[in-house]
């Protein structure tokens, strides 16, 4: 699974895909907890939308730019804004329906 910087993020953001941007912190119990559900869905759905993670701590002004304040947060952007957020840990089942929706 590929983190990212803001800067690669925006530059994901201005391709034709959706892209899905898991924004974690490493000392975060539930981020964990989604991080692999998070990675056995990014390679179910590859082929049809960018899948990355950004790091809260290392990428504040990414945070701060996408109003993150609760984490984990999958963030769905469609051309080049957020049109929607699945905050917290949810089973793979809520994510997968998640992702299903905002492809």
């Amino acid at each position: 699974m590929k983190q990212v910087t803001e800067k690669e993020l925006e530059e994901l953001l201005k391709g034709e895909k959706t892209v899905f941007a898991d924004f974690w912190a490493t000392w975060c119990g539930p981020c964990r907890m989604l991080a692999p559900v998070f990675e056995n869905l990014a390679e179910k759905y590859a082929d049809q939308a960018e899948f990355v993670k950004v790091n809260v701590d290392e990428e504040t002004d990414a945070a701060m730019k996408y109003g993150i304040s609760s984490i984990p947060n999958v963030i769905a952007f469609k051309n080049g804004n957020v049109a929607a957020s699945n905050l917290g840990f949810v089973p793979e089942s809520v994510l997968e329906d998640f992702i299903a929706k905002n492809l």
